[in-house]
């Protein structure tokens, strides 16, 4: 990799001015310079630049090229309890495993390419109308839960779930999704044909809301609806109880049904937001199905994921 300088001179005797070109090979730059300046690029990109030569392979491992992927507070962050022998192998564990924080009420975790932060709040960290009530909600540890507790709910009429997070602990200049985590059990109901509302938005202002599902099996419901087989004029379901599944374009955008985690959780998206680095105070999140006034339960909600847009 060369890179051509040009240097000025003057003529001899006092004469005209002359150019004199040469070629200066990167390589020949002292590696710290070099980590200096693949600092300033991405996580992606400095393992494509380690291919480039053993300069810039030793380069790329340096200390200084990896603490500046990671969170300027990660050493706030970080249990005394884990040692990393690298700022590398920090930043790739961070990536591949969440870490609890704020006493286990959150949890931290980095996005591989882009380095950026993703959140989730605890059930714990969420306000849940009734949630400290035994008769409508139970709070329960399950060993497929990265935290102590979740709340498991068991019949309300109300359901209302909000939380919020502080601006300035997210990345700057990202957009950022919201996602309620969360399971249905065996005996899951009430989810079935009445929508939530959702939003995302700076606390105190109205936000932009949308309406979703919370029944995990609405999706493949809307792709294959239950239809009578006929003949002639009577109904062959009508003697031997038979129904035909025909598949059907589902009806609204598949974002309003919960998708599969890599993690076995479902997801539902919330919404939106850009973080511009320039905006104080609190996102709020909320998930509300309060107008059909019919009860429902079944849901076990883990928490709130907060991740940058891919």
């Amino acid at each position: 990799m060369k890179s051509e300088v040009s240097e000025m001179g003057s003529g001899v005797g006092g004469g005209g001015g002359g150019n004199k070109y040469g070629s200066l090979n990167l390589t020949d730059l002292p590696q710290d310079c070099i980590a200096t300046v693949i600092s300033f690029t991405s996580p992606q990109d400095v393992c494509r630049l380690s291919l480039v030569s053993t300069t810039f392979k030793s380069a790329s491992e340096s200390d200084a090229v990896w603490e500046s992927f990671l969170p300027s507070d990660h050493q706030a962050s970080i249990p005394s309890s884990l040692s990393f022998s690298s700022k590398k192998e920090l930043y790739l564990s961070l990536c591949e495993n969440h870490i609890l924080i704020d006493g286990g009420r959150k949890s931290l975790q980095l996005e591989r390419v882009s380095g950026k932060k993703v959140y989730m709040l605890s059930a714990r960290d969420l306000f849940i109308v009734w949630g400290d009530t035994p008769t409508y909600w139970r709070w329960i540890s399950i060993p497929e839960s990265r935290f102590e507790e979740v709340a498991e709910l068991i019949n309300v009429c109300w359901l209302e779930i909000r939380g919020k997070i502080a601006i300035s602990m997210l990345s700057p200049m990202t957009r950022y999704k919201a996602c309620l985590v969360f399971k249905a059990t065996a005996r899951a109901y009430g989810f079935d044909f009445q929508p939530a509302e959702v939003s995302v938005s700076i606390a105190g202002t109205e936000g932009c809301k949308r309406t979703v599902y919370l029944d995990a099996a609405r999706g493949l419901r809307q792709r294959y609806q239950i239809v009578p087989r006929r003949i002639g004029l009577f109904s062959r379901s009508r003697f031997l109880g038979l129904q035909a599944p025909v598949p059907l374009a589902p009806a609204g955008g598949d974002d309003q049904n919960p998708k599969t985690r890599g993690d076995g959780w479902l997801e539902i998206e919330l919404g939106e937001f850009f973080n511009d680095g320039s905006i104080d105070g609190e996102l709020e999140m909320s998930v509300m199905e309060v107008d059909g006034g019919h009860w429902k339960g079944g849901l076990i909600v883990q928490g709130i994921e907060i991740r940058p847009c891919l």
